[in-house]
């Protein structure tokens, strides 16, 4: 299993394609605090509850300052789609070798339908201005999830 990340630890920088072909690097944020989570595929029902939780919730983020990042390891065509089906308006990120995903502890074992297997755990981090963690949290739940973490940044 890969080692999980805390608050304080630096956050892995990373560049990914996005949905459009564009490179999307976590350092072009330093300044701003950036909500980063990882899914683990576009277009399943858990992961369009969240991402349409993450679109509903993204003006009060944004208006507080945050930027919000999918990530997932669906290559930038589904990604394509998954962003038009359900109107999402922030970066979808594709990391198909799941080299981020492990970099920040978001890959490894799981328990699915009471079977250990590999990969991706659903988690989400908010990283402050500093590019430092201020917030991991490994193993959420797609329903409720973000009204969760909005409390907790105070969103």
């Amino acid at each position: 299993m890969t080692e999980r990340l805390s608050p304080g630890d630096a956050a892995p920088d990373f560049s990914l394609t996005d949905a459009d072909g564009n490179t999307v690097t976590l350092s072009d944020y330093r300044g701003r605090p950036v909500v980063v989570y990882f899914y683990p595929a576009a277009g399943t029902p858990g992961c369009t509850t969240e991402a349409c939780d993450f679109r509903d919730s993204l003006s009060p983020l944004n208006d507080a300052g945050f930027t919000v990042l999918g990530i997932s390891p669906d290559r930038p065509e589904k990604l394509v789609s998954f962003r038009d089906d359900e109107s999402l308006t922030f970066p979808l990120l594709s990391d198909p070798d799941h080299s981020v995903m492990a970099a920040w502890g978001a890959f490894g074992e799981k328990q699915n339908y009471g079977k250990t297997v590999q990969g991706v755990i659903r988690s989400t981090f908010v990283v402050n201005a500093d590019g430092k963690i201020d917030k991991a949290m490994y193993n959420v739940k797609a329903t409720g999830h973000v009204d969760r973490l909005r409390r907790e940044i105070g969103v």
